[in-house]
């Protein structure tokens, strides 16, 4: 179980009321300025992890070394599970590794390979040589996996047991091993998976199946043997897709001969897909999930190649405006109309890109399906085009008092909504296809498109029409 854990309501109240929320943070600068130790360490200590973290994200350089001081005796590792990787890092530098070995310990498997994956290999190795023995073989195993796998997504802690047994002694084994100081149990689980001697999966029984059953029923009897069971080297995006195809609550990870070895829950998948959004969302402008916490000139640096994509793009607009240049002398109008087409074109051009990205990665847009969505979006862009040349083609006949110059821009801004459309579909799939990633790329190209078609229409028009 990684983000997601169940809290007791009073624990949820900054979710509930945001205003509460936002005292309690003022409480903590306020406490930072007055020195107050003590009282601010009780505060922190009857934080969840994930608020901490928040507090964290909110602070500030020097304040954020001082919470982090003040959490030193006690620190929970789990707080670094809720931060964004660049402060990560920076946070586990202030610790020594005995320190963070100790916190990683206590941490289920998933969450221990997530805090440590991205470090250096020095200091991972260091974390690791003062783990336990048992905690130190899981985690060193879940880094075998691919990133991004289902292997490095799973925990290790889940519940198995024979095919052969009963509900009476399945309930018998949860309570003993609960009552113990070392209970090997996970502190919260959905499914019972039964398994055969191989240690493959035979089937799934849901806690609420247990629950309702007669103590002298088997097992065997009222397991659900359709169930997806998930190779450990699946991609994490193709494991939400199941669990969002399926509704599922939680999901068996088995190697390559069939073994169980894992368990994904559903905790888990709202993290991926929160990362995947976020990922598409941040490449489609061009920026990194780091930027708000980098130093200047490390995002000025990581801003900088996709910005140079632009101004190569931006020259080969200018050089189809350069083309018109007489024309342009001649019709002062055109030079102030020309943003308008470039600027609806690039706009219904992002509308389509934006949904085209979004099916992609879920996979709503595929081969089998592209010529229809392709056909809806040129339908779109038309209608669209159309409905808004009408528009501007009068404002610009009452603004101007020449009919042409409202003709020139209604028949260019037809034109680039309907590319708009069509390119605004077909770079992404076409990226996709390259097995480039179609949010990161999409944008630059399509802007060039739009604003080359738009330019050419518009001007290539008014030099027939008005010349």
């Amino acid at each position: 179980m990684s983000h997601a854990d169940i809290r007791p309501d009073n624990e949820r109240d900054e979710e509930q009321h945001p205003e509460e929320w936002e005292l309690r943070l003022r409480e903590v600068h306020f406490l930072l300025e007055q020195g107050e130790e003590q009282r601010l360490r009780a505060l922190l200590a009857g934080m969840h992890a994930g608020d901490i973290a928040h507090v964290l994200e909110q602070a500030d350089g020097e304040d954020r070394e001082r919470l982090v001081e003040l959490m030193r005796p006690d620190f929970d590792a789990e707080v670094l599970a809720y931060l964004p990787g660049e402060l990560r890092d920076e946070i586990i530098e202030t610790l020594h590794p005995k320190e963070l070995a100790a916190a990683v310990a206590e941490l289920d498997t998933d969450d221990a390979v997530d805090v440590i994956q991205d470090l250096d290999e020095e200091a991972r190795r260091q974390i690791l040589e003062n783990l336990p023995p048992e905690a130190r073989a899981l985690v060193e195993e879940g880094l075998t996996f691919p990133e991004y796998s289902a292997g490095r997504l799973m925990s290790r802690e889940f519940v198995s047991v024979p095919q052969f047994w009963t509900v009476g002694r399945l309930l018998d084994y949860l309570r003993a091993a609960a009552g113990t100081d070392d209970s090997e149990l996970p502190e919260q689980f959905y499914d019972i998976f039964i398994i055969d001697p191989m240690y493959r999966v035979a089937g799934a029984v849901p806690l609420s199946r247990v629950m309702r059953a007669k103590r002298s029923v088997k097992l065997k009897d009222i397991l659900t043997e359709d169930i997806h069971r998930i190779p450990a080297t699946m991609d994490q995006e193709e494991v939400a897709r199941l669990f969002r195809r399926y509704a599922l609550v939680s999901a068996p990870v088995v190697d390559k001969s069939g073994r169980l070895i894992g368990v994904i829950t559903v905790d888990d998948v709202v993290d991926v897909i929160e990362e995947e959004a976020e990922a598409d969302l941040l490449a489609l402008g061009g920026v990194g999930e780091d930027d708000l916490y980098r130093a200047v000139l490390d995002t000025t640096k990581s801003r900088f190649s996709w910005l140079g994509v632009n101004v190569v793009t931006a020259f080969i607009a200018a050089t189809v405006i350069g083309l018109f240049e007489a024309t342009i002398e001649q019709v002062v109008a055109l030079a102030v109309l020309m943003p308008i087409v470039a600027s609806m074109g690039g706009n219904a051009g992002t509308q389509t890109l934006t949904v085209a990205v979004r099916a992609l990665a879920t996979r709503e847009l595929t081969s089998s399906n592209a010529k229809r969505v392709i056909g809806k979006e040129l339908l779109v862009g038309f209608l669209n085009g159309v409905l808004f040349a009408s528009i501007v083609g009068i404002i610009a006949t009452l603004w101007f008092r020449q009919p042409l110059i409202g003709a020139v821009i209604a028949g260019a801004m037809v034109t680039n909504m309907v590319c708009a459309g069509l390119f605004g579909t077909l770079i992404p799939l076409t990226l996709d296809r390259l097995k480039i990633d179609p949010a990161v790329a999409s944008g630059v190209f399509l802007t060039t498109v739009t604003d080359v078609v738009g330019f050419f229409a518009f001007l290539g028009l008014a030099t027939l029409v008005l010349l």
